[in-house]
């Protein structure tokens, strides 16, 4: 697949990915932040999805051909199944878990408020007041390199032929444990829903923008069993966090974090 590259690129090449080229910048570009809405701008026409990735993130791809078969409420309805019976011996009993000595016990988790799979949170509508997805995107990415995110300066501008971002996931092969077919699916579903757009991909660490966050305690709850049963290791296990407290601070976040180990 061929493609013209925008302008005013910094130095880098081309490199397959599968029956894909994706272009690769050659180093952490110091003006992302200035080139990244520019960017995000020109995506429609230029039909590239840019992402910062790390380059030994990116492995097998997975066409696109494996997503869309996914039926994502009955994956999610077995997997919310499987998951309660697991883990609800633990939920039913309030005993603090053994912690090392002079450390705090974890606090007990009474798990999702749900014994049935409730369904997909809401779509969350678009108000005057709302950003635009690129521009949660470009806020999202300001605030990674403003904190001195950790891994970020050995990503790479990574640019893909894609409709948008959870498809480029899947081009680029990212190597992380996550269940690529999976999370690409959750991702799709969120674009639509709440404005979501995936910014960087570190490691195993996945950074997404979110435009149209939920505002609501019963939405958020079922936006944030999403996200447990997306198999994130840092969704509610790590740090130990009670699943309610997890679901309300989703309430107007406009980026969500996760990884896999």
């Amino acid at each position: 697949m061929s493609f013209a590259l925008p302008d005013g690129l910094p130095p880098g090449r081309l490199l397959s990915s599968g029956p894909v080229r994706i272009w690769v910048s050659d180093a952490f570009p110091q003006d992302v932040d200035q080139l990244w809405p520019r960017l995000l701008s020109e995506q429609k026409s230029c039909g590239l999805v840019p992402l910062l990735c790390r380059p030994d993130a990116m492995g097998r791809p997975l066409g696109l051909d494996h997503l869309d078969p996914v039926r994502l409420e009955e994956v999610l309805a077995t997997d919310f199944a499987e998951y309660r019976r697991r883990r609800l011996p633990f939920w039913m009993d309030p005993t603090p878990a053994p912690a090392p000595e002079g450390i705090e016990p974890w606090p007990h988790d009474p798990g999702p408020p749900f014994e049935q799979w409730p369904g997909l949170a809401p779509q969350m509508p678009a108000t005057s007041a709302d950003p635009k997805p690129g521009e949660a995107a470009t806020s999202l990415l300001a605030r990674l390199i403003g904190t001195g995110q950790s891994g970020l300066d050995e990503c790479r501008l990574v640019l893909v032929p894609a409709r948008r971002g959870s498809d480029a996931l899947a081009l680029i092969g990212w190597s992380a444990q996550a269940p690529l077919p999976l999370l690409c699916a959750l991702l799709r579903s969120w674009e639509e829903r709440f404005g979501a757009q995936v910014v960087a991909v570190s490691g195993s660490e996945l950074h997404v923008s979110v435009a149209r966050p939920p505002v609501e305690a019963g939405d958020a709850n079922l936006l944030a069993l999403e996200h447990v049963l997306s198999t994130a290791n840092n969704i509610v296990d790590d740090p130990p966090t009670p699943f309610p407290q997890y679901a309300t601070d989703l309430v107007g976040r406009t980026s969500w974090s996760f990884w896999w180990d």
